[in-house]
This record gives structure tokens, sequence and C-alpha cells, in this order.
């Protein structure tokens, strides 16, 4: 069932992020190329994610529950000028991918985007997120442009 996130959700999909995102995250990529260098851990940093989407559009954000656990969510910001909404992080459990989930929580957050004027709906991904690059696309996604992240210790620095 998908139902409006509510503040008591917030410990959970960020428990949800940190397991979702090991591996396809660039905070993640920096850690395994120069190791921890802060107090706080890729994970940690990931999780502050979900802090700043709830601060920013809570009400676009949605959850899925089965049998009373969250097992996945999605969240949204919405660019009124742009008439673009964003969807900044969806994440599954791996237990319960393929069933269906990220499907029904994606066009819940395209109904939410119609709901609120928006034309144009767009998402990230990195190039080694096997699930974003086939899962997008399936959704109906174009590719509009490729970035690459670039990352270094100061120490390292030449100029």
């Amino acid at each position: 069932m998908i139902r409006p996130y509510e503040p008591r959700d917030l410990d959970r999909i960020k428990e949800i992020t940190v397991i979702c995102f090991e591996g396809v995250s660039i905070d993640h990529n920096i850690e395994k190329t120069f190791g921890q260098f802060a107090e706080t851990d890729w994970k940690a940093r990931k999780a502050t994610h979900m802090d700043d989407d709830v601060a920013a559009n809570a009400g676009g954000i949605f959850v899925y529950e089965e049998n009373g656990v969250v097992i996945g969510y999605i969240t949204t910001r919405i660019f009124r000028d742009a008439l673009i909404g964003q969807i900044p992080n969806i994440s599954v459990l791996p237990g319960h991918q393929g069933k269906g989930i990220g499907k029904a929580l994606m066009n819940r957050a395209f109904d939410y985007f119609e709901q609120q004027g928006m034309k144009v709906a767009k998402i990230e991904t990195l190039d080694q997120n096997d699930v974003g690059q086939t899962f997008y696309p399936n959704a109906g996604f174009k590719e509009v442009a490729r970035q690459i992240h670039y990352a270094m210790p100061l120490s390292d620095r030449k100029i």
C-alpha cells in the first residue's frame, strides 16, 4: 500500500536509503577511492539527504508499506517556474524488488507531478546503477545528458 510520508517514517527511510544506495552513491565512490575522510561516513551523509528531501517537500514523499512495515519510498521536488518535477530518491529494499513496488511508487510520483501542474519529470542515476539504468528508461525516461563527477583530496591539488 502506498501512503503519504509521515514524520515517524524518517528513520526507516534512512535505513532503506543506506541499504539501497551502497555501491551507487557518489559519496560511497569517493570514500572507496580515498578512504573515510570525515567523522561521518558516506552512509550518514547519504541518510541526511532524506532530511533535505523532507525539508524541501515532505508532502511529495510517498512510502510503500507492507504489513505495517515501510519497504520502499520515493521523494519528489517541485520546480514550479520550470514545470519540472524531480525525483531525488527512490528505493525499494532488495528482497522486495522486482515485484512492481518501484513502478507503483513511480506512478504515484507521476500522478503527484500532474496534480501539481508539472509537465516534465526528471531523475538522475549513476552509470554503475544497473537497476536505474534499466528501470528509468522502462518507466519512460529518456537520457538527456551525462555528467562526470570528479573528486580529490585537497592535499593533491596542482593549481
